[in-house]
């Protein structure tokens, strides 16, 4: 099949649409953090052995950046800073079980907006779509190579 020459823009364009839906869900009701803190919890909580450096090194922002977005996170009650159990001299980032909730939370939302759009396409047209979205993620993490990081998601 040949492929159209507007793929990438028709693709653009549901992304664009696609994270409409993703912000509606976020903003329907209150979330108690800026969504750059959101990000840094869907970083920490993703992720295992997540000091402020390499946090600094994911949001590419200066450590002090970024140990003031944990500490404002820490005054919140959504991350703690730890001891590293294998280094003591190293500190971890830790979400709190708030933090865990909120992400929950806020996942369920998104994936009840979507849903409520898929729910108006045709059940063909939704499983064409699951298909095409499981080769294009193939095709991207084979682009990018399985060695490299996964890409950050937000909640």
């Amino acid at each position: 099949m040949e492929r159209p020459p507007n793929l990438a823009e028709a693709i653009d364009a549901a992304a664009e649409a696609l994270l409409g839906v993703l912000d509606g869900a976020a903003s329907r009701h209150t979330v108690p953090v800026s969504p750059t803190q959101l990000r840094v919890l869907s970083l920490v909580s993703s992720r295992s052995d997540v000091n402020v450096n390499r946090l600094a090194e994911l949001l590419d922002v200066v450590p002090s950046s970024a140990s003031r977005l944990c500490d404002r996170l820490e005054a919140t009650g959504l991350l703690r800073r730890v001891a590293d159990p294998r280094d003591r001299r190293e500190v971890r980032l830790v979400p709190t079980a708030a933090a865990d909730a909120l992400l929950r939370e806020l996942t369920e939302r998104r994936h009840r907006a979507v849903q409520a759009v898929l729910d108006r396409m045709p059940p063909r047209v939704q499983h064409e779509l699951l298909l095409a979205l499981l080769a294009f993620a193939q095709a991207a993490t084979t682009t990018t190579g399985a060695e490299s990081d996964p890409p950050a998601r937000t909640a």
